[in-house]
């Protein structure tokens, strides 16, 4: 802990802000409950905010210093929120507007991991204002006969789907065109997902998630008991090392900062191959960068507390 920062944080009032509009609500409202609670434990001056129907420029009024930003998805995740803080001069946790943004942009992010040479599974785009079901052929073909289905700007596997055919294809878009105007497809990855999570400049121990389901979905992630979490990992420390490595270097290609969560998966083809960057991933006592953070030596409320001071 830093003694001169923690002083400062301390003569701060800070607001968590969770809840919110987006379809990841009921997770984010489980995560501020939760950062409230260490903050609140370890004696700052904290007060617990849901942001649906609540007037942003009400942060002056007040007198918050600080946000601590636990909202997931559209409006909290993806730059909106921080713009909005910036402007009223408030300081807050995690990436700024770019980084939040173009991490919360599927695919502008794939583009941009491919453009610096990250590796990341091949992809087509979807647009739903000249999608004509005759394309999803087109894209099975080029893909390789088995996809996954994204919409660009959720998160929590929300709309996500996999197709092995083309129809099943034009089924998954069509559901995933009711989340967003734009869609990716991507090649599907055989072999097992890993996260790692970033703390400042530094990649926690990765974590190695199981699951009997087809993918690792919103089920597998938040409602199944069979989903298996591994930390360690499992990996030798050589491809640990390479894994973490590849992580961070996706964290600041897409300028993403603070802390946050990279999800890679091991093709049995072609390696790692990075799915995503999370700038406000889940923050229950039982989400996976607390069991990251558990393993490197830090409790939940240190956890909390560091995200704190590295806002600083």
């Amino acid at each position: 802990m830093n003694t001169a920062i923690n002083k400062v944080l301390q003569e701060q009032k800070i607001a968590v802000l969770y809840g919110g509009n987006s379809a990841e609500r009921d997770v984010s409202l489980k995560s501020g409950k939760a950062i409230f609670n260490a903050l609140n434990t370890t004696g700052y001056n904290v007060e617990l905010i849901d942001t649906k129907d609540f007037c942003l420029s009400d942060l002056v009024k007040k007198n918050i210093d600080r946000a601590f930003i636990a909202l997931h998805g559209r409006g909290g995740e993806d730059g909106c929120l921080q713009g909005a803080l910036e402007y009223m001069n408030i300081a807050y946790t995690g990436s700024g507007v770019l980084g939040s943004a173009l991490s919360m942009d599927k695919i502008r992010s794939k583009q941009v991991f491919q453009a610096v040479g990250i590796p990341t599974a091949p992809f087509c785009i979807a647009e739903k204002n000249i999608y004509q079901k005759a394309n999803a052929q087109t894209i099975m073909a080029e893909l390789g006969h088995k996809v996954m289905v994204k919409p660009a700007n959720e998160g929590s596997s929300i709309g996500m789907a996999m197709a092995v055919n083309a129809e099943e294809l034009h089924k998954a878009l069509t559901t995933a065109f009711e989340y967003d105007e734009d869609v990716l497809v991507e090649a599907w990855i055989t072999g097992p997902e890993y996260t790692v999570a970033i703390l400042g400049n530094e990649a926690l121990p990765a974590i190695h998630m199981e699951t009997p389901r087809g993918f690792y979905d919103y089920e597998a992630k938040y409602q199944s008991t069979t989903t298996q979490y591994h930390c360690p990992c499992g990996l030798s420390v050589e491809d640990e090392e390479q894994l973490k490595a590849i992580a961070l270097r996706a964290f600041k290609a897409t300028d993403a900062k603070g802390w946050g969560r990279v999800d890679v998966m091991r093709s049995e083809v072609s390696g790692w191959q990075v799915l995503e960057v999370n700038t406000v991933p889940g923050m229950t006592e039982t989400s996976l960068v607390p069991k990251a953070a558990k393993e490197y030596g830090l409790s939940f409320n240190q956890l909390v507390t560091k995200v704190l001071e590295i806002s600083c």
